[in-house]
Parts: structure tokens; C-alpha cells; sequence
């Protein structure tokens, strides 16, 4: 079905509804009429109709049907693309006029990873909490990977925090540094390296090392860390991101590992951690929030970002380089 001009100011604006652009997306999401007819609690001939209405008034055909399911065509991705935009202003709005009405409550979903979660995240709500007391943060683990940032492009979170090479661009997000951070070798107090005043790397590669997995962007800086010191990287005895497993095998003092400043500074006190006296060389790396370009960012999620700031000026020099 080839597409058509359409009448924007004319018929367009009278036939195109949300509801319609709704049920599409429950289609492509679900693949098949009957499975999005169940998760809206409607009659799969009534999914089918606001389709049929859609490609009526479009001119295109939106779905591709065939023994395996249904596929969106090209044109059902470009709408889809632009609805989501508009979906999101919507509902951005109606949480406008929420905390306008009552600047006391509301809702905002940050994304970050997992070493922010284990820290500077909880900094932020704890301080943001204390004025604003019925907000509620909705804190979802939002790995950035390969500097995909796909909650955020998806619109499932309002912001992200994350780590950021100091070259990063991209023409769809704002990216807001707000720190630098040094990275230490980390040990728990019992740790037989904790005693000594003199230390060198060389001299730990034999121990028992927690690593980041390769497809997280601190590794290539930690290989290039032991290369610059001549050495190989130890093979690792735990591969993890999850700061949970760190924390917990740091403190019987027999495993050693490489935490970001901000991360050891949350962390230290509570599970008797403590930095080996190394310099690894690693340059700091940035942290920043990201957000989507050009979308309205609510009330409440704006004041979240000043606290974000506040909390980043506080931090201690040790930890942490301006930008």
C-alpha cells in the first residue's frame, strides 16, 4: 500500500486517536492481535477495527502478517517512534500539574548502574527525601553497557546517572558532567595488604580478584592500569558487577578488588573497606546525569537534579576531580 498525502488539518486531526496509536503498540509489542486483545482487556475484532481505522487514515499498511505472528511494517515504526514522544509529553504533563498542585508529592524513575545504586544514588534520594518526603523515586538498575542508555532512550526513566567517557557525544541526550572520579584497589580491613604502608601492584597478582565483566566500560581502563605497570591482568576469581557479592567477599579479607571513589567512600565504614596504597594511573572518570534531549523535563525531576548536584559539590577532594 503505497503511502499517500494526508489531509493533517483535515481529516487527520478528527480520526487519529490515542487509543488507536495505544493498540498498536500492544500489537507490535505482543506480536499477535489476539495476545494484545488480552493485555487490554479487549475483543480481538475491536483490535483489529482500530488497525483497520489507523491504516485507513494513514493511507499505509502498519502490520505485516504471516504464519509466525505480525511485524511491524517501516511506517508502524516511524508512528510508533513519534508516539512514544507523545505519550511520554502526556504523562509528563499530567505529573506537571500533580506536583504543581502539591509540590510535596509526586513520582520520578532514575536509572543508574550498579555501583551508583550501591552509593551516590542513595546520597541523593536521602538528601532529596528529607524536603520532599512523599515524592516517590522509583530507582531502576539501568545498565549503560556499551553507551546504549536504553531506559532512558525508551522513556522508562526520567534521568540516568551514569559514567561517561570524557569524549561521549550523542545528538538524541544531554549529558550533564558533574564530577570526575579516581578509581583505588580495594581490600577489606582483615586483609593481610591492609597492614602495609608499601605496596606494589606487582605484588597482589596472585591474589584473589574480583573484576568487572569485559562489556563494562571500567575494564579496558583497569587492563590498560596493570599493562601500565607491566604486568598482565590477573585472571579473576569472581567476575561481577554486583556490588552486593563485592561488598560481602571484601570483608572476610581474602579477595581484593577496584572500586571508584565515590562507590569505596558508601561503602567503606559499613563493610570495613579500605584502599591499598597504589596509584593505578587510571584517569578520572567522568559521572554525569543524562537526559533525553529536548523532552520537558517535570517539576519534581528538575529539583531532583539540583540535589544531585548539591551532593555532588560535597563530596570529599580524595575521591573525586571537577570537571
Amino acid at each position: 500500500m503505497p503511502p499517500q498525502a494526508v489531509d493533517w488539518d483535515g481529516r487527520l486531526v478528527r480520526r487519529l486517536r490515542l487509543r488507536d496509536l495505544h493498540i498498536l503498540a500492544a500489537v507490535v509489542t505482543w506480536g499477535s492481535m489476539a495476545q494484545a486483545a488480552k493485555h487490554l482487556s479487549m475483543s480481538q475484532p475491536a483490535v483489529s477495527e482500530a488497525i483497520a481505522k489507523l491504516e485507513d487514515t494513514l493511507h499505509v499498511r502498519l502490520l505485516d502478517r504471516s504464519p509466525g505472528g505480525i511485524a511491524p511494517t517501516i511506517y508502524a515504526n516511524a508512528l510508533l517512534k513519534r508516539g512514544l514522544v507523545v505519550f511520554d509529553e502526556l504523562k509528563q504533563g499530567v505529573r506537571d500539574i500533580e506536583f504543581l498542585a502539591d509540590p510535596g508529592t509526586g513520582e520520578l524513575w532514575v536509572g543508574c548502574p550498579e555501583f551508583m545504586a550501591a552509593g551516590l544514588l542513595p546520597a541523593i534520594i536521602d538528601r532529596f527525601s528529607r524536603h520532599f518526603p512523599e515524592v516517590v523515586v522509583h530507582a531502576v538498575d539501568a545498565p549503560v553497557g556499551m553507551m546504549e542508555f536504553r531506559a532512558l532512550r525508551e522513556r522508562k526513566v526520567d534521568l540516568m546517572l551514569a559514567r561517561v567517557p570524557t569524549d561521549y557525544l550523542d545528538h538524541e541526550l544531554d549529558v550533564e558532567l558533574l564530577f570526575a572520579e579516581t578509581f583505588f584497589v580495594v581490600a577489606g580491613t582483615q586483609c593481610q595488604w591492609a597492614r602495609r604502608r608499601n605496596v606494589a601492584l606487582k605484588d597482589l597478582m596472585h591474589e584473589r580478584w574480583i573484576l568487572h565483566p569485559t562489556q563494562i566500560l571500567i575494564r579496558p581502563l583497569i587492563e590498560q592500569a596493570f599493562r601500565a605497570h607491566g604486568l598482565e591482568v590477573p585472571r579473576a576469581k569472581v567476575s561481577s558487577v554486583s556490588m552486593h557479592v563485592r561488598n560481602h567477599l571484601l570483608a572476610t579479607g581474602r579477595y581484593l578488588t577496584i572500586l571508584p571513589g565515590t562507590t569505596f567512600q558508601f561503602n567503606a565504614k559499613r563493610w570495613s573497606l579500605t584502599t591499598l596504597p597504589i596509584d593505578l594511573g587510571i584517569a578520572p572518570v567522568p559521572t554525569a546525569i543524562v537526559t533525553v534531549k529536548n523532552r520537558t523535563l517535570s517539576p519534581v525531576v528538575q529539583v531532583f537534579i539540583e540535589y544531585a548536584r548539591m551532593i555532588a559539590k560535597s563530596l570529599p577532594r580524595r575521591y573525586i576531580k571537577a570537571v
